[in-house]
């Protein structure tokens, strides 16, 4: 009997499934073609050359239809589940946070703020205080890199001054009961202090810029308070010195209240240069403060007051809804 009479009934060639049967069905797959080119036969019954899955290539199949649609079903219905989640979760994170803010605003105000934002800033006050020291300077900078000029806020300085007639009073004195007037030449005859240190405005920008004047503690040891006891005034004694300094513009149009820890630090000052040159009338002539240990808002451009004072002052921005210590 040849090979071919002794292979079982309905087998193909080599190769080749019993008939009736797919691969696919049963789950097996099928080792490719040694050769990359078969025969194929055509309608006519020619034969033609096709391509054929290289060998060691993944078999690429088809997915069921049914079975795609059902899991893009699947997916489009977790979908719309999230959405919904998330529309509902955004919309009671909105609720949450339009009813604390109207809780917020709805409170009673201190000082121009409702009560819980004037707490958080007094707590901030209390830590900058605590920070402070008379020992820790601001950076100094070479004059040389003194930055661009930059002119920023004019509230109080609507008209210019005439520097040789412009006089500064001077109240809380412990030797007058009254004012004293003072003139530029009263700061000049102190001694000389010059600095070049970054003026940091609280809009986030900052300028390096080189300063000339007096110590404002050398102002007050020239012109001392009234003490709180009545004796003569010592730095000896800080708790008998009045806690806080006032000062503002001519036209009273913008004040500052600052506490007289920060005056004292050695780097505040009365000054009357900037940049190697007298102070321009957009910059606060003939005399502003300098006090690097602040926010720019607590630098007074044209002082036309000073008064030590047991109470805290009032001050232009606090007014406004801006911590009243604004320290750096």
């Amino acid at each position: 009997m040849s090979e071919d009479q002794r292979k079982p009934e309905g087998a193909g060639g080599a190769g080749e499934p019993p008939l009736g049967e797919s691969p696919i069905a049963q789950g097996r797959t099928e080792a490719a073609p040694a050769s990359p080119v078969a025969a194929a036969v055509t309608a006519n019954g020619s034969t033609v050359e096709a391509a054929t899955t290289p060998p060691g290539a993944p078999e690429i199949t088809t997915p069921d239809p049914r079975e795609l649609e059902a899991w893009n079903e699947q997916v489009r219905r977790r979908m719309a589940q999230r959405s919904r989640r998330s529309f509902l979760g955004l919309g009671a994170g909105f609720l949450a946070g339009f009813g604390a803010w109207r809780w917020l605003v709805t409170r009673r105000d201190i000082d121009g703020d409702p009560w819980p934002f004037r707490q958080v800033l007094q707590v901030n006050e209390q830590l900058a205080r605590d920070y402070f020291s008379s020992r820790r300077l601001a950076p100094e900078f070479k004059p040389s890199q003194v930055s661009p000029d930059r002119v920023n806020g004019d509230v109080g300085l609507d008209d210019d001054v005439d520097v040789s007639t412009w006089r500064m009073s001077v109240e809380g004195l412990g030797a007058s009961d009254g004012p004293l007037m003072l003139g530029l030449d009263a700061v000049k005859q102190l001694p000389r202090v010059e600095m070049t240190t970054e003026f940091k405005c609280i809009e986030g920008w900052s300028v390096i810029v080189q300063w000339a004047g007096a110590r404002f503690k050398d102002f007050m040891k020239a012109y001392p308070p009234a003490t709180l006891s009545g004796a003569d005034f010592s730095f000896d004694r800080p708790l008998d010195i009045p806690p806080y300094v006032s000062m503002s513009t001519p036209d009273s149009g913008y004040y500052v209240g600052l506490e007289m820890e920060s005056m004292l630090h050695p780097q505040t000052l009365l000054c009357y240069e900037r940049n190697g040159a007298p102070l321009t009338q957009e910059h606060g002539a003939p005399l502003r403060l300098v006090i690097p240990v602040k926010y720019g808002v607590k630098n007074i451009k044209r002082i036309g007051s000073i008064r030590y004072t047991t109470l805290r002052p009032a001050d232009y921005w606090a007014e406004r809804g801006y911590d009243w210590y604004i320290g750096l």
